[in-house]
């Protein structure tokens, strides 16, 4: 089996890439070049922003690639010429043409936040929370020209915890890809990698998320909106409304089955207030009530709810 160190192609914008790259960086193996999304606007000021992955490639003093599409034949010459043994693409955000997918000699490799092929798509971390699903994971994948539908070659699993939110499952499943992918490189360049075809039937989609899917509705069940709410940290963070301006929700838990008796007999409308508590409010749903712990008033941070609630009449008041 030869041990020769590939020469990678890395491709990836968000913070999600930055560990798989810094694997790369750890390792025996080349990173010729590095492809990212073009420097975009962010910050009060809206001042032009290298991406993470950009950021640290610069500290490497790697050659760094920022084109808007690689459907062009310059940017593909570019590409081409690089001579790359593999390309592995990481929450890049450009569609691969059939021409890139080819160039590098083992093709490219994708870290896909998800256990294919449930969750394909954009939003896999947060529709696994919200969905209530148990476990999720990462699989490296052989790119194709399909949306996520590449042979699967490795995967890793990980449960979703109760107190899991996306921020922090985000961050589990950054280190397990990278951990993965690691463990992928040298069974593919000695071909000892068996792919295996997604099942079509199992195929679940993660649609981007939207800010106007965060808001709670009360009268939905406890279950669903604690899992909403957990889904949505850090973005766009669930809300409700109070005196008519939003009210982001940053945490909340279900109560346990004692907690729950000790509520029951109250207040019936979804959405009220039943007590407030060092550990936070406890509002009732469509089902059983659930404990906020975290609020976060317009114009101020996130603050424990308990803290939130000092400074007004919130005992009976009813979240619309």
């Amino acid at each position: 089996m030869s041990n020769t160190p590939l020469r990678i192609i890395f491709a990836g914008t968000p913070e999600f890439s930055v560990s798989a790259l810094q694997a790369l960086l750890d390792s025996e193996h080349e990173v010729v070049a590095v492809y990212t999304q073009p420097d975009r606007p962010a910050g009060r000021g809206r001042k032009l922003t290298a991406s993470p992955v950009k950021a640290l490639a610069l500290q490497h003093d790697l050659p760094v690639y920022q084109p808007e599409t690689l459907k062009t034949p310059e940017a593909q010459q570019s590409l081409m010429a690089l001579n790359a043994d593999v390309m592995v693409v990481v929450a890049y955000g450009l569609l691969l043409p059939k021409a890139v997918l080819d160039a590098p000699k083992f093709g490219c490799l994708n870290i896909h936040a998800s256990l294919l092929p449930r969750w394909r798509g954009a939003a896999p971390i947060q529709r696994a929370i919200e969905s209530g699903d148990a476990k999720t994971g990462v699989t490296i994948m052989q790119m194709d020209i399909g949306l996520d539908t590449g042979d699967m070659l490795y995967k890793v699993s990980t449960d979703i915890t109760a107190e899991d939110n996306a921020a922090s499952l985000h961050d589990r499943l950054s280190a397990l890809g990278a951990d993965a992918l690691m463990a992928t490189l040298i069974p593919l360049q000695a071909q000892q990698l068996k792919p295996e075809k997604q099942d079509e039937s199992l195929v679940t989609y993660a649609q981007k998320l939207t800010k106007a899917e965060a808001e709670i509705q009360w009268t939905e069940s406890a279950e669903v909106i604690v899992r909403k709410i957990q889904a949505f940290n850090p973005w766009p963070v669930a809300f409700t409304h109070f005196q008519e301006k939003p009210l982001r929700i940053g945490q909340a838990r279900l109560l346990s089955d004692e907690e729950v008796q000790a509520y029951q007999g109250g207040e019936k409308n979804s959405g009220t207030v039943l007590a407030v508590e060092k550990q936070g409010m406890i509002v009732t749903t469509g089902s059983q009530p659930i404990l906020i712990q975290q609020a976060q008033p317009t114009g101020k941070k996130m603050m424990q709810a308990y803290d939130f609630a000092q400074s007004r009449s919130l005992l009976g008041h009813r979240f619309l």
